[in-house]
């Protein structure tokens, strides 16, 4: 005869088998509910393709033994990792800090993990971690991708994506509307006086400051600037003083920079020859980075809300894996942009 107190503390069906000291399997499971390991597998991860019956018997087993699936047992049964690659150019840029916090906050809210590449502002290196990460991640969200419109378009068809600051047909993207606000910008320098106006450019694979420079030559065209370009230059602080010099050489009197690292650093190199900003020259960036601020002097720039874009992108990614869930599927969505006046713009020189 069993032992009573053996009995109390064996579930039902599996006797005094299981060890105590070790956490539930789902063989325990499928022992317990009397059908087969896949069963229990496919019952967990996919409910809606196993009778309702057996699927209940599995759920009540599961319960009694407080089993847990492993990740990894779901993502074997349903073929979803439940993670999402963010890939971004230049971790060390604090422009895509927000970004990164954007997605991680909204991805976490989704029980989704986030998976962070840095891809050294290189489209070959872009293009091999969405090859070799296609089965490490269910979907992708490329922050100012530096891939062609053909890479975007074949990787695209492929596995779900969302792109972020960089205009695609084949995939939702999240915009950030710079062309208004470089618009802004240069009615800014308008107001001021200013007629000698130069853009200082960025990578030449980034199609965002394509379309700024693009932006930047009509509007200044329209206003009769005389409009000047040098570059391009790498997005980072090192490549300010280059950039100043080349600036200082054009005659302008006011320069519109493809972002905020790369104006900080000419902030850096026009004070060390001497050259007064703003009395001398007026420098606007772009992106609004945290300590845009604490420069000398603080610096005028482009702002928008990147950390809710972040979130967008998301959004946008997670209806493309869950067609069923009953959200909205967007293809664009387009973050607003406006200058942000600070003191390192003035009155054009006389």
């Amino acid at each position: 005869m069993a032992d009573p107190a053996t009995e109390a503390s064996a579930p039902t069906g599996l006797g005094t088998g299981l060890q105590r000291d070790r956490p539930p399997t789902i063989r325990d499971v499928a022992e317990l509910a009397g059908v087969a390991t896949s069963t229990v597998s496919r019952a967990l991860a996919r409910p809606d393709r196993v009778n309702p019956r057996t699927r209940l018997r599995i759920e009540e087993a599961a319960a009694e033994l407080n089993y847990v699936p492993s990740s990894q047992a779901r993502g074997l049964s349903s073929g979803r990792t439940n993670a999402v690659a963010v890939l971004v150019p230049d971790i060390t840029n604090p422009f895509y800090f927000d970004i990164i916090r954007g997605t991680q906050h909204q991805l976490k809210a989704a029980g989704v993990t986030q998976l962070l590449v840095d891809t050294e502002e290189s489209s070959e290196m872009e293009l091999d971690a969405l090859h070799k990460m296609r089965k490490s991640a269910d979907g992708f969200i490329l922050a100012a991708s530096r891939l062609t419109d053909a890479q975007l378009a074949e990787v695209s068809q492929s596995q779900p994506l969302v792109t972020f600051n960089r205009a695609s047909t084949s995939a939702p993207t999240v915009m950030i509307d710079t062309p208004s606000a470089i618009i802004q910008a240069l009615e800014h320098l308008a107001s001021l006086g200013h007629h000698k106006v130069c853009y200082v450019a960025g990578p030449p694979t980034s199609w965002s400051n394509q379309m700024r420079w693009k932006v930047f030559e009509e509007d200044a065209t329209k206003r009769g600037m005389e409009v000047h370009r040098i570059g391009p230059y790498t997005p980072k602080t090192t490549s300010g003083a280059a950039a100043a010099d080349a600036a200082v050489r054009t005659g302008a009197t006011a320069c519109i920079v493809f972002n905020d690292l790369l104006a900080i650093g000419m902030l850096q190199r026009l004070q060390a020859r001497g050259i007064r900003v703003p009395a001398d020259m007026s420098i606007i960036g772009s992106d609004d980075i945290f300590g845009a601020d604490f420069c000398n002097p603080p610096l005028t720039t482009i702002s928008s809300p990147i950390e809710q874009a972040g979130r967008v992108a998301v959004s946008m990614l997670l209806a493309q894996l869950n067609p069923l869930s009953g959200s909205a599927s967007r293809q664009l969505a387009v973050m607003p942009t406006h200058l942000t006046v600070r003191e390192s713009t003035g009155p054009a020189p006389q």
